[in-house]
């Protein structure tokens, strides 16, 4: 048994019943929807058209919110509905990034996550869904996909149906009859920002133009930016947390007795307060953070929210061993050096695997991100240890710090053009790009990402190892180095973000 939906679009008028219907059935809040209704126009006046699309969760047989959510909170049904128990959900909105069909929402009343369920309570009293019901036109038609009597399976199996984004591998279980091919691909359509009686302020890119030739967008519900300045912040001190213990681990072997105890309880001591930030970020970020420890009380095992924090808890216990060594034997042994070197590792990159689940973000699928998040590491730890040697006016461990960061500053510049320079496979990925470098996010790619946080510092850094070193040229570029750091994390999360999914 699989339940899905087959909506004919010849028949729908665009009342909107279904959408008040479905928030009376499930009382909805203001503001949000499990279904809506969107229009576009194409053509000039006075040849143009209107078209309609009914939008809401495809129940995908491959559900990439399923995999993702950390608590198993979204669960598929013996009968094919993806489902959904609000009681475990920890508000961590990972299930709105993996949908490509923005069908996910936070309910601004329980602060979880929520979206259509096919009114499950229904199907369970052998009633169909509320939507089904109103439909003045009956284009709307629920039903078990695999009953080849049902007259759901017969339109999929005999007439020419499309789904959204079939790309992704999904599966969805939502067919469209007779649906203009561009309502399913938001990217082909060009925005319209200014109505009869409205215009909408502060949102049209400033190098967008309007061609009243285009497919239009002219009715669509908001859309929410799940992830904010939180997420980039936590990438951020994720870096320097894994970052300094590198560095430390990769030292300990070249550096003399009497400058140990900066390696042996200072590096340690820096890295947890780093990773104890990281931690608070997480939890606070969560629409529910009190329901912190469900990810661990509670945990779905492929989801890559749940083995970062406990590949986070691993590296924290080890670097706390590292500093009870340092404190009681000043020393570390090898298996301690080779074991935090390893987990800081792994710190520093999962997030890349997390990001990776999130599939309706298609830049966060690059395969260069990993390597970004290392050689950040890289760069924060080079970065903390100049500003650490500064504060203990060691220069010998400024001039330490300062080698990583003329290592790392230009491989992770040459990496950075790379990524925008390479030609990119589909239109999401390169219309994210186009607001790096050349709309909206072009002033903090080129100016603060590039400038000020690449190529001045490493210019710097090379002037000082070359000729005679400077403690305070070396803290400058310390510190340029972690604000450019920040603001890729920050470019990384904003951009991956800004392409419409539905």
């Amino acid at each position: 048994m699989r339940y899905g939906f087959v909506i004919d679009q010849d028949r729908c008028i665009g009342c909107h019943a279904c959408t008040v219907a479905c928030k009376e059935e499930h009382q909805v809040p203001v503001g949000v929807f499990r279904t809506w209704v969107k229009y576009i126009e194409k053509g000039e006046f006075p040849h143009t058209r209107r078209h309609f699309g009914v939008l809401r969760c495809n129940h995908c047989d491959s559900a990439p919110c399923i995999t993702i959510c950390p608590t198993k909170a979204l669960y598929r049904r013996s009968d094919g509905i993806v489902d959904f128990d609000n009681a475990r959900c920890i508000g961590c909105k990972s299930c709105m990034q993996a949908c490509p069909y923005d069908a996910l929402y936070i309910d601004p009343n329980t602060n979880t996550a929520a979206k259509c369920n096919f009114c499950a309570h229904r199907v369970e009293a052998n009633l169909e869904p509320a939507c089904v019901i109103v439909c003045p036109t009956q284009a709307i038609i629920a039903g078990d996909l695999d009953d080849p009597a049902g007259k759901a399976s017969r339109i999929v199996a005999t007439e020419k149906v499309s789904v959204r984004k079939p790309y992704k591998g999904t599966k969805p279980k939502l067919y469209y009859k007779g649906i203009e091919g561009d309502l399913l691909e938001p990217t082909r359509l060009a925005r319209q920002y200014t109505y009869a009686f409205a215009e909408q302020r502060d949102v049209r890119p400033a190098e967008e133009s309007f061609d009243p030739g285009q497919t239009r967008e002219v009715y669509d519900v908001a859309h929410a930016t799940p992830w904010g300045w939180k997420i980039a912040a936590y990438l951020w001190t994720k870096s320097v947390a894994s970052g300094i213990m590198l560095v430390a681990a990769i030292l300990m072997g070249f550096t003399s007795p009497s400058r140990l105890p900066l390696l042996t309880r200072g590096a340690p001591l820096a890295s947890l307060l780093a990773l104890a930030l990281t931690s608070a970020l997480l939890i606070f970020d969560l629409k529910r953070p009190e329901r912190f420890l469900y990810l661990i009380t509670k945990p779905n095992f492929r989801s890559w929210l749940v083995l970062g924090g406990f590949i986070l808890m691993g590296f924290g216990a080890a670097n706390v061993a590292w500093l009870g060594y340092g404190i009681y034997k000043h020393r570390v042994p090898g298996f301690l050096l080779f074991l935090t070197a390893v987990l800081a590792i792994a710190s520093a990159v999962y997030s890349a695997f997390l990001f990776a689940q999130a599939k309706g973000r298609d830049l966060w699928q690059s395969p260069m991100f990993l390597m970004h998040l290392l050689f950040h590491s890289f760069l924060a730890g080079g970065a903390a240890f100049v500003i650490m040697g500064a504060a203990a006016q060691d220069e010998r461990f400024m001039m330490n710090g300062s080698g990583f960061l003329c290592l790392f500053l230009p491989l992770t510049l040459l990496m950075v053009l790379a990524e925008v320079m390479i030609p990119h496979g589909n239109e999401e990925t390169r219309l994210a790009m186009r607001k790096i470098v050349r709309e909206e996010m072009s002033i903090q790619f080129w100016l603060a990402c590039l400038g000020v946080g690449l190529i001045f510092p490493t210019i710097l850094i090379l002037s000082i190892l070359w000729t005679e070193f400077s403690p305070t040229l070396s803290l400058v570029a310390a510190v340029l180095t972690l604000l450019g750091v920040w603001s890729f994390e920050d470019l990384w999360v904003k951009a991956g973000q800004s392409v419409p999914l539905s």
